[in-house]
């Protein structure tokens, strides 16, 4: 069968993608080998913010004193009962993606695409035509020689998800968004966590104070925070027990837990592919692309995790929109890159846009800085999750180059930010835009108000 557009892979960039290309009356189909929506819907984003919710009513639950509620008996997390509710969860949003494509008339084919000549997409034997083939194929957890992965003792992010049982303890090597993630959800339910980062801060891409926040918060939940560390080897021993070779600055140690899960970062899914015959060229593991998102070969484009842009869900997603319109010959404005937000879902959540303040002093920037702790908002009080900050940056001109917020639900605070930073808001305008009271959200006109120094509540 004869296609307009094929994209192979169904997560936020591909299904994005084809839903797109139906919109605008092309006949669309989308190969996937597993299950509809991807990772981010089935083992990655959806799922792990399920168990990180049912962690926080635990831990509501357990402080429920501290609210005037006294709960009758022990207050326990049931393991097996969180993670099938994780589960029932990305079911159901895996459905739902499956639902919109054929809503949208898209056929939906099972099995692993690859291509196959000009025009030219395999599936298992079976080869379908298209004019234009969008690879959307994500990535999945890098595994390192000097950690070798068994699936039962080192983990990834995939296998953590549903463990069998809750660990006793557990080691966390890598301190990005997933490891931090991890780390938070198994040290809220009362795993002894230790938290290891080869740089000389967690969460290394965010800004230096929300890593020192963070660093505070992880040590509220009892959990052993170790930068500056490297890990040389792990061995599981005669006992069952993950051993963890360390270098850091106490010189060479051994680890012991339960579980060690390795959060070094993603590898791209684009082996076995065909690229290389394609003519599509890959440099350091990731497809070469323009600013349309074409590959080298002629009617191939990439999108998300396989290509050297953010690897985020909602930057696959905006590159999708992108990509197609551009395919279906629409202008298209680029993706500002510098204006992509971030999340992290740990207790207290981590969001942030644009330029840190190390990024701006490195780059010669000049700026200014308004912060705002959430100890002096109403809201935060009342709430009693008073933990964290709004901080935002300026440069010379006044105008917002980069936010960064740690605190209670954040990362739905950061929409004004983000939108600000596109649009190029200054400090003034921010600071004179009305936020209702009382309400979180305030923190960012207060933060506003600091830098043009009109702090009314600081």
């Amino acid at each position: 069968m004869k296609y307009d557009i094929i994209v192979i892979g169904s997560g936020p960039g591909g299904y994005v993608a084809a839903i797109r290309a139906a919109q605008l009356g092309r006949k669309v189909a989308i190969v996937e080998k597993a299950e509809a929506g991807g990772v981010c819907l089935n083992w990655g984003c959806i799922p792990t913010k399920a168990l990180l919710k049912s962690a926080q009513v635990y831990a509501y639950c357990k402080n429920a004193a501290h609210y005037g509620v006294d709960v009758a008996g022990e207050v326990k997390p049931d393991f097996g009962k969180i993670v099938a509710r994780s589960r029932t969860v990305a079911e159901t949003m895996s459905k739902g993606v499956a639902f919109l494509l054929k809503k949208n008339n898209i056929d939906l084919i099972n099995g692993f695409g690859r291509l196959a000549g000009r025009g030219r997409v395999d599936v298992g034997g079976t080869v379908y035509e298209a004019d234009n083939i969008i690879l959307a194929t994500g990535a999945r957890p890098r595994v390192m020689p000097f950690m070798p992965v068994d699936g039962v003792h080192v983990i990834t992010s995939r296998e953590a998800l549903a463990l069998p049982v809750l660990p006793s303890s557990m080691i966390v090597v890598g301190s990005g968004a997933i490891g931090s993630e991890f780390a938070c959800l198994y040290a809220t339910l009362g795993v002894k966590v230790t938290l290891v980062e080869y740089m000389p801060q967690i969460m290394p891409l965010e800004d230096e104070e929300t890593a020192k926040q963070m660093e505070r918060a992880f040590r509220k939940l009892r959990a052993t925070v170790l930068t500056s560390t490297t890990v040389k080897g792990v061995t599981v021993g005669g006992d069952g027990m993950c051993h963890v070779e360390i270098e850091g600055k106490k010189g060479t140690e051994t680890l012991m837990a339960d579980v060690v899960l390795s959060a070094v970062g993603i590898k791209s899914n684009i082996e076995d592919m065909g690229l290389e015959e394609a003519g599509v060229v890959v440099e350091r593991d990731k497809v070469k692309v323009d600013g349309h998102y074409a590959t080298t070969a002629e009617g191939v484009y990439a999108i998300g995790d396989i290509i050297a842009t953010p690897a985020l869900a909602h930057v696959a997603s905006a590159e999708a929109i992108r990509c197609v319109e551009h395919i279906c010959g629409m202008e298209t404005e680029p993706l500002d890159y510098g204006a992509i937000p971030s999340c992290i879902f740990t207790s207290p959540e981590v969001a942030s846009v644009g330029m840190t303040e190390q990024q701006a002093r490195a780059a010669g920037i000049e700026y200014k800085v308004g912060r705002f702790p959430f100890t002096a908002s109403g809201k935060a009080t009342a709430a009693g999750d008073r933990d964290g900050f709004v901080k935002l940056v300026f440069d010379a001109d006044d105008t917002l180059i980069g936010a960064h917020l740690v605190g209670a639900n954040v990362t739905e605070m950061l929409g004004e930010p983000t939108l600000a930073r596109t649009l190029g808001a200054t400090a003034h305008a921010i600071a004179r835009t009305v936020h209702a009271h009382p309400t979180m959200n305030e923190g960012i006109m207060e933060a506003a108000e600091a830098a043009t120094g009109a702090a009314i509540h600081l």
